[in-house]
């Protein structure tokens, strides 16, 4: 057990918890600090009425991409294959399902990512094929806890990333493999 003492208040956490919890401390704490308080956003996991899905928390700026909410579907939209087997693909970013999307639509053959960009949901069509950290933190909010989810993020000619749910871990399958794919998209602030 690890002693932790916080604003007058005392906590006994034991030590294979204390790193789990450290994360998910540190990415829920980043809406009340990094978060606009003119946007009147639902909790995290609750619908975002007018947004087409779940609010699936805040994103901090990263890199050319501004801050912004992601907003997860509020279901799957059945398996696919991740498609494109045997070819290396652009599509390579771990957090910007977006420009990975976009690619994968460029290039063709692409099953996953054309059901998620197909998805739409009050008037949104802007749905995407979440990037590999995008999913980790559907899993970190607990928004989607069981089954194997396609992420957007190629790992190699034969193979791409996907979320184990179950679990809370990330691997790479085979491109062809059916898996299930949950769109998202962006709501800039």
């Amino acid at each position: 057990m690890v002693k932790l003492e916080h604003k007058g208040l005392h906590f006994k956490v034991a030590r294979p918890k204390l790193a789990e919890l450290a994360l998910v401390s540190a990415l829920a704490g980043l809406a009340p600090a990094n978060a606009p308080s003119n946007i009147a956003a639902p909790p995290v996991g609750q619908p975002w009425l007018g947004q087409g899905g779940i609010n699936g928390g805040f994103v901090p700026a990263h890199g050319d991409v501004p801050a912004h909410y992601l907003i997860f579907a509020d279901r799957d939209v059945g398996e696919h294959e991740w498609g494109g087997r045997n070819t290396e693909s652009k599509a390579v970013s771990r957090h910007d399902g977006k420009a990975n999307t976009d690619i994968l639509i460029a290039e063709g053959g692409h099953p996953a990512a054309e059901a998620a960009r197909a998805h739409q949901a009050d008037g949104h069509a802007d749905f995407d094929l979440p990037a590999a950290s995008q999913l980790y933190q559907a899993w970190v909010h607990g928004l989607i806890t069981e089954g194997a989810y396609w992420s957007s993020s190629q790992r190699s000619a034969n193979y791409a990333f996907y979320m184990y749910f179950d679990g809370g871990s990330q691997h790479y399958g085979d491109k062809d493999f059916e898996l299930r794919v949950r769109p998202v998209r962006r709501f800039f602030i």
